[in-house]
């Protein structure tokens, strides 16, 4: 039995001209009812109201949550412009229709979505929603490329660090405190020759926050350094190479272009780093390898370089993901380094009697509160970036911005949100992990086997008896690698 709802409205004006009647209306509606043979729900009724929109109208909303809660799966109007005057509205309620598997009835028009007839209309109704969904994409595209063209900046939710621009106000405004550190921030990094990293850990040290209030990241200090925005310049498309653009703004400038290009000179120059977290030949105790202060998981940092004879050499190293945000204070180490460290411990402990205490990591509770910290800290990062998802999709919904702009800036957001969670998981619950097994054919096997191995075996070898191993080097002991822990693969 199909719940029938009955959906009726009438404007006071209607109802003098033309002689409608919100009973006249429903006692039509009731037969039809009896005569398809459906099951009756409930009238809902707008009486005196017009139908330009369903926003102000208190039965139609009302119908709209009983249709997604399920309690109405058909809808039964007199004509079609009862139920809205709205092109815009009817595709809208078209679809809810349709998403929430609910039939839509005209009387007059003769629609019945059991007839085929009825079905073609739906789906005519479905073709006018892309192509004004379409429309409208395009219509908002080019008013934003308009926007820019004429010095205007499309961000106002979120707009580059230094500035404000409140809703509203067409032109961004100059932020006094947060210009001053985008000018330390240019300073830092081309007349103090830091890097993005110290940069960003110089400020979280400092407890400085970025715009929406969480560390900053040596991605946040590039984005920072390659904004024209800076400059007196607004941007279009900044993710899509064949359309971005940039024009020259209304509002002031805080940084000098000679300021602003030595800087993006100097960037060019800078060797390329890529850090990762994907295990190599080159890199086989990625993935395995803990930082004995925080409990994070290191990274992978490679590059290359060319030695006297103009021969390319790849070199590797780890670091611990937490320094760059000033919530840790281990050194970075090359690969060269810490095999070297594993070899010693590995030699070390041939000849002991292993207990959980010989090989425990040291300072567990010590351990435990930055790891409680660190959990907090981008706890409260990726609340901050899933309130700011929200504020996105509100702005989207209201056509504040553009679907392009809101896709490149949920992309930003949802890749720096994916990154702080991955890191979350990193974070062992207990790092203090016990081991209870015989190592005698390991540590033979390794002692008998690592030198003649290859990169590749040597990478099958470790994951393939190590789940895990701690280490650590700090600036004070001269930057020397030590391994504190190896715990082995149980299986």
């Amino acid at each position: 039995m199909m719940n029938t709802a009955i959906y009726v409205r009438v404007s006071t004006d209607e109802q003098a001209k033309e002689g409608y009647s919100i009973r006249a209306q429903i006692d039509k509606l009731k037969n039809y009812i009896q005569i398809k043979d459906w099951g009756f729900y409930k009238v809902y009724a707008d009486e005196g109201i017009s139908g330009k929109n369903i926003t102000d109208r208190p039965a139609i909303n009302e119908l709209v949550t009983d249709i997604k809660s399920g309690k109405v799966n058909n809808v039964l109007v007199y004509k079609i412009d009862r139920l809205t005057r709205s092109t815009k509205d009817l595709i809208e309620l078209t679809e809810l229709f349709n998403s929430n598997k609910c039939g839509f009835n005209s009387l007059m028009e003769s629609i019945d979505t059991q007839t085929a007839s009825g079905r073609m209309f739906l789906k005519i109704i479905g073709i006018f929603a892309e192509f004004e969904r379409e429309n409208t994409i395009e219509r908002i595209t080019l008013a934003c490329e308009k926007k820019v063209k004429e010095g205007y900046t499309l961000a106002s939710s979120n707009p580059s660090y230094g500035y404000n621009r409140e809703i509203g106000n067409r032109i961004q405004r100059i932020n006094p405190e947060e210009a001053k550190i985008v000018k330390e921030i240019f300073a830092m990094y081309l007349d103090g020759n830091m890097s993005y990293a110290s940069i960003a850990r110089n400020l979280n040290q400092r407890s400085v926050k970025t715009k929406i209030g969480i560390a900053w990241h040596h991605a946040t200090i590039k984005g920072l350094l390659t904004n024209p925005n800076y400059i007196g310049k607004v941007r279009y498309a900044v993710t899509d190479a064949d359309r971005y653009f940039e024009a020259k703004g209304k509002h002031e400038p805080i940084i000098d272009e000679d300021i602003f290009y030595a800087v993006q000179k100097k960037i060019s120059k800078v060797k390329r780093i890529a850090y990762t977290k994907r295990p190599s030949e080159n890199s086989y105790f990625c993935g395995l390898t803990y930082c004995a202060e925080c409990g994070a998981k290191l990274q992978t940092n490679a590059n290359y370089a060319f030695n006297e004879k103009g021969e390319k050499i790849h070199k590797s190293g780890y670091r611990c993901p937490n320094v760059i945000k000033g919530l840790c204070k281990t050194s970075r180490f090359s690969h060269k380094k810490m095999e070297g460290a594993f070899e010693e411990y590995m030699r070390d402990i041939a000849d002991l009697t292993v207990t959980p205490d010989d090989i425990a990591v040291q300072d567990k509770s010590k351990q435990e509160s930055i790891n409680v910290l660190i959990r907090e800290e981008y706890q409260i990062a990726i609340e901050k970036l899933t309130k700011r998802e929200k504020e996105l999709m509100n702005l989207y919904i209201n056509e504040r911005i553009s679907f392009d702009n809101f896709e490149e800036m949920l992309k930003l957001i949802t890749s720096e949100k994916n990154s702080y969670i991955e890191q979350i998981d990193n974070i062992p619950t207990d790092p203090q992990d016990d081991i209870s097994l015989s190592m005698d054919d390991i540590t033979t096997n390794f002692r008998d086997n690592w030198k003649a191995l290859t990169n590749s075996e040597k990478q099958q070898f470790l994951h393939e008896y190590i789940e895990k191993i701690t280490a650590v080097a700090k600036k004070e002991e001269g930057h020397k690698v030590k391994v504190l822990q190896v715990k082995f693969n149980p299986n």
